[in-house]
């Protein structure tokens, strides 16, 4: 597995909330579903060709 590093960013309060209860309810924590956000959206950007 890729060593992790500590990314910080500001987000909206809703979309924290949001998150938060998503977690719960998928018993994921905050950091997993994260990463799967971003992965999601980089393989997005990939499939559209913006990122090689």
């Amino acid at each position: 597995m890729a060593q992790k590093k500590t990314f910080s960013t500001r987000v909206d309060e809703a979309r924290i909330k949001a998150l938060k209860h998503l977690a719960v309810d998928t018993d994921k924590s905050l950091g997993v579903l994260l990463e799967e956000a971003i992965a999601d959206l980089v393989r997005k950007y990939e499939k559209k060709g913006i990122r090689s």
